[in-house]
């Protein structure tokens, strides 16, 4: 065909062609070319125009006008610098690793964080102005804070100029202040850090004695060195709000104190300061007399119950600042003698149980292996489905450790289990680990010292269970320890200041009122104050220091009273007080949550 021939017939087509004009996309062409330019980064390659060296002799391949696209640091070293003529350029003080890696993710847009490397990604990053990877090392930094490591990570971002992750860090470091400062990072502060930690009127502390005790732990970890520095830090702990009580047993016998002649001087001072309100409680407040402004409303608690009536989960929201409690939106399945657990005070997990169907003739139950979660930040507050449980279990115990949900017993049918399944969340991966050495239904559970203990409850065996079984998950293994004094099931567990306390229950026949509380390094178990009334299947938690039990019943069998009150143990002084509270349906379970947005 002759061109003329050929010209003819595109006029031909193109008149007759009367279709829109349509775009076509090719969406794997982009990450097609991207995937030739990053496996031909190579010294055979005669495309790569510059090569990237580091001290130790590593020399990595690219393009240009690949790098100069992907950030403005290369941009300017290929066009305005020095740089821009060479095919080889010297990056000084940088593992080559690193720089291995941030070029593949300017090539393939994908990089993995570590722990291991995340500190030197996030300043190499910086450095070359990869504002995305820069900012996955702060996300991935503020999602893994814990109080072990967040003081040196603080250190780190303030080296570095990060302010997002420095904020964060401080607001942590407060939030979490009494479990900071149980760790090694906090020993190894200067006393001008010490003492700006310690002098935020926002740091979130119930007792300033928890303040005094961290300071006097501090010293003695090297006491020749900074028993001279004592009187500076001393300066800013608040005495005056310490009780008389305390002053009296553990301040005013302190050889710290006793023995340094300005230190002895804020202890006549307390002292005087405690005469004098005993006498006028109208004194002017000073700095070291002035309240922490750390808020208990920024967390209430969440509490589970039933209805009878309606065969509904019920979930409230009780605030002990004003003793008021609010309804929250249903669950989603009407189920019961579901587990309970809450990860990092947001995301509240409700599982397992047994739910009421008709089958035609009768009403029956079945067991439940379903998981529901609630993030009490999202301001939709809806209970979305998890990954199910791998064994459908009801009157089981719940712990959290690590950012793992420990399921453990509980019934599975009609017999009493010992299988445990523990549930990654960062895997969002569930397997099974050791069984516990009991099968045992309607027990509690406690965290302590990194270990997960089985208290009480019930077996067909045993009746009423004293007995109480720690698990490793280091060694993955069960031991029996110290048995309670008193059998108990439906029980209410927590853990405070290094102590589990088991509270009320019933051994079978009658309710109790009575506590025992489990220290873990005598490995004994020792009564404390009874509460007010009898408590069975209350709610159990820890709030500011104090220890929340919320309704309840006061009968082990039909008939049962639900319970409309709180009870509220200070350990500080082994004492009881009573809250009523408009409680109307069965309460069995609380945990403790950063407030909701609408509250």
């Amino acid at each position: 065909m002759s061109v003329k021939e050929m010209d003819s017939a595109q006029n031909f087509v193109l008149k007759s062609n009367k279709c829109e004009p349509e775009l076509f996309i090719n969406s794997s062409h982009r990450d097609r070319m991207f995937e030739v330019l990053q496996s031909s980064r190579n010294q055979d390659d005669n495309f790569c125009d510059i090569k990237l060296q580091t001290d130790d002799g590593t020399i990595v391949f690219g393009h240009k006008n690949i790098l100069a696209s992907a950030t403005p640091y290369f941009k300017a070293m290929f066009s305005s610098f020095s740089e821009n003529n060479k095919d080889l350029v010297n990056i000084e003080e940088l593992d080559s690793t690193i720089l291995q890696v941030l070029i593949d993710y300017i090539y393939t847009g994908e990089i993995m964080i570590t722990q291991e490397n995340v500190q030197v990604v996030l300043p190499a990053a910086d450095l070359f102005q990869i504002d995305y990877v820069n900012q996955v090392c702060v996300e991935f930094l503020q999602k893994h804070l814990n109080p072990s490591n967040c003081l040196g990570i603080k250190v780190f971002a303030d080296l570095h100029n990060c302010i997002e992750l420095s904020s964060s860090c401080e607001a942590y470091i407060k939030k979490q202040f009494l479990k900071v400062v149980e760790h090694d990072e906090f020993l190894s502060l200067s006393s001008k850090e010490v003492i700006k930690l310690i002098s935020c009127n926002d740091i979130y502390v119930p007792f300033e004695e928890k303040v005094f005790e961290c300071v006097i732990k501090w010293v003695k970890h090297e006491l020749d060195h900074r028993k001279e520095l004592l009187p500076n830090i001393m300066d800013h702990v608040r005495l005056k709000l310490i009780s008389k009580e305390y002053i009296l047993e553990e301040v005013v016998d302190e050889p710290l104190l006793i023995n340094n002649p300005k230190c002895k001087d804020y202890v006549f001072e307390v002292l005087h300061f405690n005469l004098i309100k005993s006498v006028n409680s109208s004194i002017p407040l000073t700095i070291r007399s002035k309240p922490r402004q750390f808020s208990r409303l920024q967390q209430v608690i969440l509490v589970l119950g039933w209805s009878v009536i309606e065969l509904k989960n019920i979930i409230s929201w009780y605030d002990p600042a004003t003793n008021l409690m609010h309804i929250t939106p249903k669950m989603i399945e009407f189920c019961k003698e579901v587990g309970l657990c809450v990860v990092k005070d947001q995301f509240v997990f409700v599982m397992g149980g047994f739910e009421y169907f008709h089958d035609g003739f009768k009403y029956d139950y079945r067991l439940l292996k379903s998981v529901k979660m609630l993030d009490v930040s999202s301001s939709s507050l809806c209970w979305v489905s998890k990954a199910d449980m791998l064994v459908s279990r009801k009157s089981f115990g719940v712990g959290v450790l690590d950012n793992c949900i420990y399921t453990i017993g509980g019934l599975d049918g009609n017999r009493y289990s010992n299988s445990v399944e523990v549930y990654n969340l960062d895997t969002e991966q569930r397997k099974m680990v050791s069984s516990m050495i009991y099968g045992r239904e309607n027990f509690s559970v406690g965290v302590l010292n990194n270990l997960i203990y089985a208290v009480g409850g019930y077996s067909n065996c045993n009746g009423g269970m004293k007995s109480v079984e720690c698990y490793n998950p280091s060694l993955d293994k069960w031991n029996l320890v110290e048995k309670m004094s008193n059998r108990r099931y439906d029980l209410g567990v927590a853990v405070w200041d290094g102590i589990m306390y088991a509270i009320g229950g019933t051994n079978g026949s009658t309710p109790l009122k009575s506590v025992e509380a489990y220290n873990p390094s005598t490995g004994v178990w020792s009564s404390i104050a009874d509460m007010n009334l009898c408590r069975v299947n209350p709610g159990v938690v820890v709030l500011d220091g104090l220890l929340y039990v919320i309704g309840g019943s006061n009968k082990a069998t039909t008939g049962q009273k639900h319970l409309d009150s709180v009870e509220i143990y200070n350990p500080r002084s082994d004492t009881w007080t009573i809250q009523t509270i408009s409680i109307r349906r069965q309460r069995y379970g609380a945990v403790v949550v950063n407030r909701p947005l609408h509250l």
